[in-house]
């Protein structure tokens, strides 16, 4: 079952981040999937960042930088698969 958790509001291609404005909490280790019209792939969360410090959870409402494995899209949804 997934459980929507946010939307991705901006790119860094170059370092591999995306900026995900959070609808949920969300914390180092659990399971995202990334969907949108040309991505679909899951990912365990490796490394989460506001303003440059790295974090192990984030609550709802705030925006974070997400490592992530592949390109992702802005507009992209995301959700916890566990």
């Amino acid at each position: 079952m997934e459980k929507p958790v946010g939307k991705v509001t901006h790119i860094f291609p170059k370092i591999g981040v995306a900026v995900v404005a959070l609808s949920d909490d969300l914390k180092v280790g659990e399971e995202l999937r990334f969907k949108g019209p040309h991505t679909d792939f899951t990912q365990k969360v490796t490394s989460m960042q506001i303003e440059h410090t790295a974090i192990t959870t984030a609550a709802r409402g705030q925006q974070i930088g997400l490592k992530v494995d592949r390109d992702v899209k802005v507009g992209d949804l995301v959700s916890k698969t566990g």
